[in-house]
Parts: structure tokens; C-alpha cells; sequence
């Protein structure tokens, strides 16, 4: 059983940066596939990005490639989401998931198995 805890979200204008925090209680986190996700109006739940357990494989929606960079912090048992260069598109909910085996897409909710309860993300233009 994982329990997952987001936090990190605020208001930030265009061009700025946040990072997003993910952390876990009960199993380790390490031991998971572990992705975030964002609940949008117009593009309901999406995923953002993935990484293996081990870190070794990591996974992009193209809107956000090379703006985002997804971690792990084996030490704290936390992931991260860097986030660069926002616009107003990525305003949103962001949840991260967990999953103890890579799923077999990893942008499909369906094949996560934990979530937590999300973190709020504005970005004004």
C-alpha cells in the first residue's frame, strides 16, 4: 500500500518555474513506476511524464518535453517535477501515480494503481 503526497503548486506568471514534490509513505517508492499527471478543462487527465524504478527510463508528453524534468530522490523517497518555461496551458491539477510495475502505456491512468491528491498549478499570461 502506498500513500502518495503532492505539494509544490502555486501561482506563477508565464516563463516562470515550479517544482513539484512527491512524496511516499508505506511501500518505497523506489520499488514503483511512478508518473505525473494533470487534470485540465479542455484535456481532462493527462499524463506528463514517467520513470522507472530505477530511474533508468524516463517518459515525456511531447507539450512538455524539454521543459519538464521528472526525478527521483531515492534517499527521501520522493520524486520531483521541475517545470520551466510555463504558459498558461499547463494550468492545472498535478497528481502523481504510482504503479509497482511499469505499465504498458504510461500515460494511461488506468494502469496506476495509486494517486495522490493533487497539487494546484496557475500560470497567468
Amino acid at each position: 500500500q502506498v500513500t502518495l503526497a503532492e505539494s509544490g503548486g502555486g501561482s506563477v506568471q508565464a516563463g516562470g518555474s515550479l517544482t513539484l514534490s512527491c512524496s511516499g509513505s508505506g511501500d518505497i517508492l523506489s520499488e514503483h513506476y511512478m508518473a505525473w499527471f494533470r487534470d485540465t478543462p479542455h484535456n481532462g487527465l493527462e499524463g506528463v511524464a514517467g520513470i522507472s524504478s530505477r530511474g533508468s527510463v524516463i517518459h515525456y508528453d511531447d507539450a512538455v518535453k524539454g521543459r519538464f524534468t521528472i526525478s527521483r530522490d531515492f534517499g527521501t523517497n520522493t520524486i520531483h517535477l521541475q517545470m520551466s518555461r510555463l504558459k498558461p496551458e499547463d494550468t492545472a491539477t498535478y497528481y502523481c501515480a504510482a504503479v509497482t510495475s511499469e505499465p504498458f502505456t504510461w500515460r494511461e491512468r488506468a494502469g496506476y494503481r495509486f494517486f495522490g491528491q493533487g497539487t494546484r498549478v496557475t500560470v497567468s499570461s
